[in-house]
């Protein structure tokens, strides 16, 4: 989802229409839409093409736009999404619910996943 998100976020910003966009990438208007919904996915050749032409960068397209490292000394780093770490800081907010996560996160999204079904 978040590569749809973001496909749209920077054809929008580059004011292509979804039309546009796919003549330019060589693929037609219901694909890159399909793309933006999340109900298509991308070839390995059309995602480069998305990059180039949008020009951004394939970590930011995939959700690695954020350099994570350790709170404590390790050598230890990842790259997450911004819209993750908006997510991982609501948790955290919520002290009852960052404390069942802690204590025993498989359990706590098993009951928060049957509560959404």
């Amino acid at each position: 989802m978040i590569i749809g998100e973001r496909v749209k976020q920077a054809r929008i910003e580059k004011g292509y229409t979804q039309g546009e966009l796919g003549k330019i990438i060589g693929v037609s208007k219901v694909s890159v839409c399909g793309y933006e919904t999340g109900n298509r996915t991308p070839t390995i050749d059309v995602l480069i093409k998305l990059i180039e032409t949008l020009d951004i960068s394939s970590d930011y397209l995939i959700g690695n736009d954020i350099r994570v490292v350790s709170e404590e000394e390790e050598p230890y780093q990842m790259m997450i999404a911004k819209e993750d770490l908006k997510i991982l800081q609501a948790i955290k907010n919520n002290q009852a619910l960052y404390n069942q996560l802690y204590k025993d996160p498989e359990r706590t999204i098993k009951l928060i996943n049957r509560k959404l079904k």
